[in-house]
């Protein structure tokens, strides 16, 4: 059993924070399937800026199931403490700071995984966020800033001093963006170099593979990004095998019929109807990633311009499959 803070969770996999992908709607589906912690999309540390539609809508909670873990992001101390006392205000149970992020937007403004080169300036921002809060803090970092400059522990030892309750790491430095394949070495000395959660990011998209990573770096749970994007009963089946060493039925056509056609209709109703309709698109192309490999349909979905449209294509795309699989069996 893992624990953050006074908070026990209940599954050794988690979903990893996102930008434009890990919202409201998706974070609900993610945690019925069985992720022990949803974050939310990363708020940026500036709470002077949070007028916005976008930093409203990333603060918004109507869904009480589950801990409220909002992720912030940004290089000064003080504008970090008060945009972490704002996002408890609001309901977090938890507060994740983001050292992780390679965007350029993002470290330019020497946040994000830039300050992996200013391990100080860490060690300044994690302590003003940790004293001004009530809630623990965890950290989300990189193994390093480029292969040649992997700091890894440091930091992470530098985060456990500074209060930190938690630490996400992805298998990779800021200069290896999402490129290559993620490396598990350094985690795994991470892990043995303090005496926190650690959890394991990077290139997790199936549960054989959670298994896996969890034995190479001894690492306390596995966080999952992209692999769970159009697939969120990932969780049901990481952690399925993990407890038993045996596979999860797959999720059936008409089950993942079924959770794309309800996900859609939360976007829809959770953007509005014209926010809803183009953010629906990329969530669409990821489930059918698999089924529709020539994205015929895909190109025909994102051409159409009302809800009621999204949803009555996606019900005859699986309808369709669903008497191709009958005559084949016929």
């Amino acid at each position: 059993m893992i624990h953050i803070g006074p908070h026990k969770l209940d599954a050794r996999a988690v979903l990893a924070p996102m930008a434009g992908i890990t919202d409201q709607p998706f974070r609900r589906l993610c945690r019925e399937y069985g992720a022990g912690l949803t974050v939310s999309e990363m708020l940026i540390g500036n709470s002077d800026l949070w007028h916005t539609r976008k930093s409203a809508l990333r603060l918004a909670s109507t869904d009480n199931s589950g801990l409220r873990a909002i992720q912030i992001a940004g290089a000064d101390p003080a504008m970090m403490a008060d945009a972490a006392r704002r996002c408890q205000a609001a309901g977090a149970d938890i507060i994740d700071i983001n050292m992780g992020c390679p965007a350029k937007k993002v470290c330019k403004r020497a946040a994000g995984s830039a300050l992996l080169r200013e391990p100080q300036l860490v060690a300044t921002i994690l302590q003003a966020v940790v004293a001004a809060v009530d809630v623990p803090v965890t950290l989300k970092i990189r193994t390093g800033w480029s292969p040649e400059q992997r700091n890894g522990i440091d930091i992470a030892r530098l985060a456990e001093d500074s209060g930190i309750q938690s630490l996400a790491v992805h298998g990779r430095t800021r200069a290896c963006r999402f490129n290559g394949r993620a490396e598990y070495d350094t985690i795994a000395a991470i892990k043995q170099s303090v005496s926190i959660p650690v959890w394991a990011n990077g290139d997790i998209t199936s549960a054989e593979q959670a298994a896996r990573v969890l034995h190479h770096t001894g690492a306390d749970g596995v966080m999952i990004g992209r692999g769970a994007q159009g697939r969120p009963w990932l969780f049901r089946e990481i952690n399925h095998y993990l407890q038993t060493g045996q596979h999860a039925p797959k999720a059936s056509m008409a089950e993942q019929g079924a959770v794309l056609l309800r996900h859609l209709g939360d976007m829809h109703h959770f953007y509005g109807d014209h926010q809803g309709l183009r953010i629906a698109r990329k969530h669409c192309s990821w489930y059918l990633d698999e089924l529709d490999s020539d994205k015929a349909f895909r190109r025909e979905f994102n051409r159409l311009d009302s809800a009621a449209a999204q949803l009555d294509a996606v019900h005859g795309f699986f309808e369709q499959h669903a008497r191709l699989r009958q005559d084949r069996a016929a």
